[in-house]
């Protein structure tokens, strides 16, 4: 299929997803999945190079933009809960289902963290879109799940840097430029956002995406991966977003509207309907590991904390989109996971962001949360 043919094809399943998305009241990252399969599975539709590259750069960005939706004040208000519940959020289902897939399925070492990963995940787009929509962002309770949120993804986001880095000599110069780079923005914002800001060519953004694009050739170099450093470098610099949300704004509009869909909707491409539904009864079991996980370590922290929330807490932190997502499609183009193995961890990946909300919301929505008539727009 020629290139501008899938382009027209990509750019018209992005506009359904984004027009299904505000009809259903559902994520557009989930809807853009769901496209992805269809694609895939019934238009024939494979990811060509340009493709390949704007989806790999999109998940890079959306671990950046995921570290600069950290409040600091919110995580220093509710430091000691929400490390130990993030921790637990991300801790117990990791070495659950590593050890459930390695020992029970037999699935090899790598494949098996793999999974790991991608399953202790909790999704940040979720848990925000949920507590704006019900006006709980500024409460108690929605600062103490936010900043637990940023604990599992930071936790995730370590685990694979760590797990799957290879010791090249190329190593030590990504390390470097790293950890230069995050210096650079943090000293250099003010003096550059004072000169060059507020301009309609838009200087900020091209000088993060540079050093995110900067990160991901050290990382490819270093056969390793830049989340972590792009996720460090969000966390770096969420104050100078948090003083100026029209920056935040704009850096959306970017990511959401040209770079995140193709991430998505590869993401889904990738995702085999007849593996699924032959391993559905696979598909269960690991959804089943991740709530059982989650529910063990999270609800009982949450009871000590929010009593009367428990449970809508740990069914919030027990969601995952992004992260899941990312470390799914890392291990398939690394060769780790088979076919079969990451069309049922994506698939696994989206039921968790979507059944915990629902239920969530259906029947433990906290009673000062606001009804939906007087909550506030996602806008």
């Amino acid at each position: 299929m020629e290139d501008l043919l899938i382009a027209a094809i990509a750019g018209l399943l992005i506009l359904v997803a984004s027009i299904a998305s505000v009809e259903l009241g559902v994520s557009v990252a989930l809807i853009e999945i769901s496209l992805g399969v269809v694609a895939g599975n019934f238009l024939g539709l494979t990811s060509p190079p340009w493709m390949d590259f704007l989806a790999s750069f999109g998940s890079i960005l959306l671990t950046f933009l995921a570290g600069a939706e950290v409040d600091p004040r919110v995580m220093r208000e509710k430091l000691k809960e929400s490390v130990l519940i993030g921790g637990v959020s991300f801790a117990a289902p990791f070495f659950g289902a590593w050890l459930f897939c390695a020992w029970v399925l037999g699935w090899p070492g790598a494949a098996a963290q793999i999974a790991g990963v991608a399953l202790s995940t909790t999704s940040l787009a979720v848990v925000y879109a949920v507590l704006v929509e019900t006006g709980l962002t500024l409460t108690p309770l929605g600062k103490l799940i936010m900043a637990s949120t940023f604990v599992t993804d930071f936790g995730t986001a370590l685990a694979l840097a760590l797990l799957f880095v290879r010791p090249t000599w190329w190593l030590v110069p990504f390390l470097g430029v790293s950890v230069l780079a995050i210096w650079a923005m943090v000293t250099l914002q003010p003096w550059f956002f004072a000169r060059y800001g507020e301009r309609v060519i838009e200087p900020e953004i091209k000088g993060a995406v540079a050093v995110l694009l900067v990160l991901m050739f050290f990382a490819d170099k270093a056969q390793s991966h830049a989340v972590l450093p792009a996720f460090v470098l969000g966390l770096a610099l969420a104050r100078i977003f948090h003083e100026h949300p029209e920056l935040t704004r704009r850096f959306r509009v970017v990511a959401f509207a040209l770079l995140t869909p193709f991430f998505f909707l590869k993401g889904g491409m990738n995702v085999s309907l007849a593996l699924v539904w032959a391993n559905a009864g696979l598909l269960l079991v690991l959804f089943a590991v991740k709530q059982v996980t989650k529910i063990a370590g999270v609800y009982p922290l949450a009871r000590r904390w929010v009593p009367r929330s428990a449970m809508f807490t740990t069914l919030l932190m027990s969601t995952g989109l992004t992260f899941g997502t990312i470390s799914s499609l890392y291990g398939l183009n690394a060769g780790i996971l088979d076919q079969a193995q990451f069309s049922v961890l994506v698939t696994v990946v989206v039921a968790s962001a979507v059944i915990p909300t629902i239920i969530a919301q259906r029947w433990f929505q906290p009673a000062q949360a606001l009804s939906p008539r007087t909550a506030p727009s996602r806008e």
